[in-house]
């Protein structure tokens, strides 16, 4: 399948403790860029975090943000940590002896002292692991999300390129009128100017405009890269950096043609060659 690197999705999983609650979101990027925000406590978490992610995804910006929302019962609310208590205050006298002037610790300021409450969560075995099963399901449903997205983007651009290949067939057959177009005009001018027909200059003119006008290599490379394109996006998986090479060799021979373009209908196609190119660039961008 053919992969958006634009995804969103949320999961969450109860605890005995709580309820872990993790969100995913996806963008666009060039190499696979892994932003995470974790609870502090989860922090040891962050190595396993982004191997199962690197496993999954290949690019894309990852936004990944846990929380836990840690269940209290009567019991716990009134656990103090005793120890570090009695340690905040002698630190808190030890403050005023040397600095008079200053605040007393409150209430307010111990019951948010990190591990002041026992009932702190420090994450165990089987909360850790319950975190990496959650990573996991969300991760699943966001690359089926980002595949249906690449679907959807699949088509738009097998789109694109139908009408590449149309305009490409209107424009091989405009050639051969050109140069005739071209004999009949040197043919008269030469015939005004000297009387008499010179073959020989008519016919070296001829091969001159002829080969300056001459886009049928373009236009073979052109089909075989609509053909590799094509290929490619049946073929699916990580595509994205190769179908954006493609665009800049599809660019490349528009231009040529557009160069050597001595008709408007032909300036005219590769115009149009180009606007369709640079749409399925933007499309390319979002592709994995």
């Amino acid at each position: 399948m053919i992969y958006s690197m634009t995804g969103y999705a949320i999961g969450a999983k109860k605890h005995s403790q709580g309820t872990l609650n993790l969100e995913l979101r996806s963008i666009n990027h060039r190499y696979l860029d892994i932003q995470l925000r974790l609870p502090e406590k989860f922090r040891l978490l962050e190595p396993s975090i982004r191997e199962i992610i690197t496993s999954k995804l290949s690019r894309g910006k990852i936004e990944c943000h846990i929380n836990f929302n840690q269940l209290f019962n009567n019991e716990d609310k009134q656990k103090i940590n005793s120890e570090l208590l009695q340690e905040l205050l002698e630190l808190n006298d030890i403050v005023k002896t040397a600095l008079p002037d200053a605040r007393d610790l409150s209430v307010a300021d111990i019951i948010r002292w990190p591990n002041i409450l026992k009932t702190e969560i420090f994450p165990t075995d089987d909360l850790c692991n319950l975190c990496k099963e959650l990573l996991e399901d969300t991760i699943c449903d966001m690359i089926s999300a980002r595949a249906r997205e690449g679907e959807k983007l699949k088509i738009i651009l097998l789109k694109r390129l139908t009408s590449m290949r149309q305009l490409t067939t209107k424009a091989a057959p405009l050639i051969p009128a050109l140069v005739a177009s071209y004999q009949e005009r040197i043919s008269t001018k030469l015939n005004d100017a000297l009387i008499n027909s010179e073959d020989d200059r008519i016919r070296q003119e001829l091969v001159l405009f002829a080969n300056k006008v001459d886009i049928d290599e373009e236009i073979c490379r052109l089909e075989t890269h609509f053909d590799e394109i094509e290929r490619i996006l049946t073929k699916g998986g990580v595509v994205g950096k190769r179908l954006d090479f493609l665009m800049q060799e599809l660019n490349r021979e528009a231009n040529t043609i557009g160069s050597k373009s001595a008709a408007s209908d032909i300036s005219k196609i590769s115009i149009e060659l180009k606007i369709l190119i640079e749409q399925m660039r933007e499309q390319i961008q979002n592709i994995e």
